[in-house]
Parts: structure tokens; C-alpha cells; sequence
């Protein structure tokens, strides 16, 4: 088979007579013979964009410009096909509509099999979303504005079927260019800036109705609400599709008639603002999406756009998406003061007590990896010697007491958990865990050392954070006062150089039976909520007799009272 590269090739007239699967076949011979899918087969689900605008057909010059279809195919999540497999292209729809040439992923080849017709073979179907070819389309000559044709993609392979999937390519459509806005983009908190949303139509029709789709995050804020718009909030996102009816007409500027207040909210720090347009439709519809609808209950003003009162600077018509949408970036300086908190208990050896420990995020900032999706932070939990965990939030590791991996194949507890934040935490919010920790050795004041730190041990520090004072918390248990625990001193002994730190432990005398265990009777604490004391879990009953019987025998035994839990900042 000839590789068919669009650089080296003529390009495939979307016409003829539609080749016989027997000729496909034969014609191709990577391809595996197709058996009748079973229910147990495998699905795989070819895809790409629902509709594709074509420039007119034009003569002289560089030739017809180009526009781009990406056919992908999608995999089973947790499968990977490790077989051969062959994509048909039948093109009759769209004859004398479309030329078709193909640009194919690495590994795969394409090429004409019979007129109207073409395959693309390759081998492995990976997990998830990936790449068949570009269609790199262009009008056909003799087609005229508004034709429409379609383009059916099939699949097959062994033991594997394939979800059919039909694209439309249409000859003409306007072409919504939304122009770069000229932001501060080191702004102050309280700052305001106007933002005169602008955009030309370079299509070679009108556009029936526009979306326009502003998306900021939360450090930002847009205070105008619009009747025309419906507004979504999510925990990092605000977003306003905005529905503007209308015929905006090709080789026309428009700017909104008000220009609109985007705000830099006290909470700032790392920001984006998103604005982009596209055509609505006499159905209402964006491609690929439902047109914005006013929102139950908002009221206000009509946002509108009205043509510019002047002629903007021109650029060459492309079709491409990313002509219709901007972000831009902002950088502001604030703080956010990340504050830890730890917590305290008492219980016999062989309790099971739950520890509540994390942080929360004091502001005035939320801080947000937008850009990177990374962790913002890491709570790092060195457990208190004597005691042993026995549950952990998912998102937590297991790491040895220096912070490095633990050695393959280790299935006990830790004696350190490092976990780390999701890519946002709110000014409001935080990280708040739960570890179920057992008791084996009862030591008094035994402590473990709650960090909140940056999520890679090389780069600890917080740079938004003024207050590092107040990054570390300590989780006591069986300690001599019943009170809430400070932050530990960076000193030997509490876990400061990475080592689960302890008060000195007691093993025998008042208080303690043999061994270091605490006294039978002790209290057990109930946790009110987050920053308070421990809740022991097991049989109250079984304590109570316990402690009963060994009182009888044994005086002078000291009675460890419940840590009434800290109240949180």
C-alpha cells in the first residue's frame, strides 16, 4: 500500500461509485477480517466535530484554504486493543462538495481505496481518546455557498466494534473573531478594568444570533448581571453564557454597548479571565452546545452588541476556533495565610482513637493552579511513636520517618503520611482529614508533628504565606493536660527534623500499668469537628469493667481526663 500523504498526493474527490467492502479489504492489507461484534465485544467510538465550515471555493492565488476535521477514536477506559484495525472513509456524501486529503497520526496510514472512498490502518487502540487523522478539507470547485454534504466513518477489527460517526461539511459560514483586550495583568486588589468585548465576523455569511461565553475565576468578578445571560459557579469557576440575538453580518465589527467591569476581588492572586463568541443559530444552538437562556430569578440589563463606531484592523480569514475565544492571565499581589491544626486524646492501649488534622486557608487569597492542575500544597502527618494507623484518606501516602518512598511491597502502616491539596483551595476552605490511629504503646504526651508545607519536600515553603509561624500543629496523645496543643517548638524530640517526636515516655510508676500502659478507666474523648480532640472507638461496657476490677487491686491510679477539643481559630 502507498502511505497517502496530503503533501505528496492529489487530493480524494469526494464522488464516484462507493467501493465494495470485499475491495476495501483487499485493497488493505493490514486489515483484520470484521466478525459479527458479540454483546461481550469490546466498543470502541470513532468521533470528531459534528460540523465543519468550508471556504468558498475560490480560484487563483494560494488555492482553497483549508479547514481541519480531527477523526479520533476512544478506547476502553481500562483496555487497550493490541491488535489491527481499519477506519473507512466514505465520502460519496459530499461529493462535489468537499475535497478531502488526509494527514494521519503517527503509525497509521491512509489512502484511497476506491473513488469515494478511503481507509486508514494502524495497529493498537489505546485507553481513552486518540488521534486517527486530520480531514484537511477544502470546497470543491463548482460548489456554491450553503451546499452541504456528509461524511460517514466506520471502523473495524477483530473481536472489536466500532461506533459509527458522521460528520457534515458545509460551503461558507461567518467566521466570529474575537479581538485580544488590552488588560493590566499585574493588577491591585480593588482594581477595576473595563473590558469592551469586541469581535469581527470574517465569514462569508451573517451570523444568526451569537453566545458570548465569559469564564473568570474566583479572584475575579464581572459585577454587571445581564437578563440575556445565565450565570454557573462551581468551587474555581464563574461563568456567563450570554445569548445576542441578532444578524451580525459578515465583514462587520461589533463591541458591546456598555463596556463591561471586570473587577480584581481582594482574594486574588493567580487569575484567568476567558471571553470568547459563537454563532448562536436559528435553532439557538452553539456547535456542540446549548445557547445560553437567562437564568431563573436574574434580572438587569440586556447585554447587546452594536456595531463598532469604527473600522478595526483587518486579518485573513482562517475558520479556526481558536480565532473565537482569549484568555488572559493575571498575577496580584496577596497573601494567603495557611494555618494548621492538630488535635489530642487519651485511651488505653489497644483504643483506636480517630485524629482530625489538616488546615484551613485564613485568606485574604485563594490560591489556585489554574495552569499546571498541581497541588497548591501538602499536609505531612508524622504519626506519634506508641501508635500505629490504621486508616488514612485515600489521597494520602505512606512515606518512611525521613519523608522518602518505603521500601516495595510494604503493606503495614507508616510512621509519616504526606497529602496532597487539590489544584484550588478557596479563601474560605482547606484540607481536613481523618486518620484512625491504634494505640499498641501508651506514652505520655507522645506527639505527632501536623506540617502544611508546599507539595514537594525540595520546595516546602509557601511563598503567599505570611505567617509560616503558624504552618505546624501537633497531634497529642495521652498528654498531662487536657487543653489544645500548640505548635511544637523546631526542636529534638517533636518531630521537627522529620522524626515522629514524643514526650519522654513513662513505662511503670503513677498513672501507667506495666509496660507504659495507661491506666485502665482512663477517659475517652468524643471529636466535636475539625481542630478538637480525638474520639476513642470500642467497648465502653468492656473499659468500665476492666477499670473496675484493677481499681479494687491497684491505688493511686491517676485518671486521664478527655481533651476538650480546641475551639478552631
Amino acid at each position: 500500500m502507498t502511505r497517502f500523504l496530503p503533501r505528496t498526493a492529489p487530493p480524494i474527490r469526494a464522488g464516484g461509485l462507493v467501493a465494495a467492502t470485499a475491495l476495501l479489504l483487499a485493497a488493505a492489507p493490514h486489515t483484520v477480517a470484521s466478525a459479527a461484534p458479540t454483546a461481550a465485544a469490546p466498543v470502541v467510538a470513532l468521533g470528531g466535530p459534528a460540523e465543519t465550515a468550508l471556504h468558498p471555493y475560490a480560484e487563483g492565488g494560494d488555492g482553497p484554504k483549508r479547514s481541519t476535521a480531527r477523526i479520533s477514536v476512544t478506547g476502553a477506559d481500562d483496555t487497550a486493543y493490541e491488535g489491527g484495525f481499519t477506519v473507512t472513509f466514505d465520502l460519496t456524501g459530499a461529493a462535489g462538495i468537499a475535497d478531502v486529503a488526509f494527514e494521519p497520526e503517527a503509525g497509521i496510514e491512509c489512502a484511497a481505496t476506491a473513488p469515494g472512498s478511503a481507509t486508514c490502518t494502524g495497529h493498537g487502540i489505546s485507553p481513552g481518546r486518540s488521534t486517527v487523522t486530520d480531514l484537511l478539507l477544502t470546497a470543491a470547485k463548482g460548489s456554491e455557498q450553503g451546499d452541504t454534504g456528509t461524511i460517514r466513518v466506520t471502523g473495524e477489527a477483530e473481536g472489536t466494534a466500532f461506533t459509527p460517526f458522521t460528520t457534515e461539511v458545509t460551503v461558507g459560514g461567518p467566521d466570529l473573531v474575537m479581538h485580544r483586550l488590552p488588560f493590566d495583568h499585574e493588577p491591585v486588589p480593588g482594581q477595576k478594568q473595563q473590558a469592551p468585548i469586541t469581535f469581527t465576523n470574517r465569514g462569508s455569511r451573517a451570523a444568526d444570533g451569537v453566545v458570548l461565553t465569559l469564564r473568570h475565576s474566583r479572584g475575579l468578578d464581572i459585577p454587571q448581571r445581564y437578563s440575556n445571560c445565565a450565570y454557573t459557579t462551581d468551587e474555581a469557576w464563574t461563568t456567563a453564557r450570554c445569548t445576542v440575538e441578532g444578524a451580525f453580518e459578515a465583514g462587520a465589527t461589533y463591541t458591546l454597548a456598555a463596556p463591561l467591569t471586570l473587577k480584581t476581588t481582594d482574594r486574588a492572586y493567580r487569575d484567568i479571565f476567558g471571553y470568547g463568541i459563537h454563532e448562536a443559530g436559528a435553532a439557538g444552538t452553539v456547535r456542540g452546545a446549548t445557547a445560553a437562556r437567562a437564568a431563573r430569578g436574574t434580572t438587569g440589563e440586556v447585554l447587546r452588541a452594536v456595531p463598532a463606531p469604527r473600522p478595526m484592523a483587518a486579518r485573513a480569514l482562517d475558520l479556526e476556533p481558536g480565532d473565537n475565544e482569549h484568555e488572559a492571565d493575571f498575577r496580584t499581589e496577596n497573601t494567603a495565610d495557611f494555618v494548621a491544626y492538630g488535635d489530642t486524646a487519651s485511651g488505653r492501649a489497644g483504643a483506636t482513637v480517630t485524629a482530625r488534622l489538616g488546615f484551613r486557608n485564613d485568606g485574604p487569597a485563594w490560591i489556585g493552579h489554574l495552569r499546571s492542575g498541581e497541588s497548591v500544597a501538602a499536609v505531612d502527618f508524622t504519626v506519634p511513636q506508641g501508635a500505629a494507623v490504621t486508616s488514612a484518606p485515600e489521597e494520602c501516602r505512606g512515606v518512611s520517618a525521613e519523608g522518602t518512598a518505603l521500601p516495595s511491597g510494604w503493606t503495614g502502616p507508616a510512621p509519616r503520611y504526606v497529602c496532597p491539596t487539590p489544584a484550588t483551595v478557596r479563601d474560605d476552605g482547606g484540607l481536613d482529614l481523618s486518620f484512625g490511629l491504634r494505640i499498641d504503646k501508651v506514652l505520655l504526651g507522645a506527639v505527632g508533628r501536623v506540617v502544611v508545607r508546599g507539595p514537594e519536600p525540595r520546595a516546602a515553603g509557601l511563598p503567599f504565606d505570611p505567617e509560616p509561624g503558624n504552618n505546624t500543629a501537633r497531634v497529642v496523645l495521652n498528654g498531662e493536660s487536657g487543653g489544645p496543643s500548640p505548635a511544637p517548638s523546631d526542636g529534638p524530640g517533636d518531630g521537627a527534623s522529620g522524626t515522629p517526636g514524643s514526650a519522654t515516655p513513662t513505662t511503670g510508676g503513677a498513672g501507667t500499668g506495666a509496660g507504659g500502659t495507661v491506666a485502665p478507666g482512663a477517659a475517652q474523648n468524643t471529636a466535636t469537628g475539625n481542630g478538637g480532640s480525638l474520639a476513642a472507638t470500642g467497648s465502653s461496657t468492656a473499659m468500665a469493667a476492666s477499670g473496675l476490677a484493677v481499681t479494687a487491686l491497684t491505688a493511686g491510679l491517676v485518671l486521664f481526663t478527655a481533651a476538650r477539643r480546641r475551639r478552631r481559630a
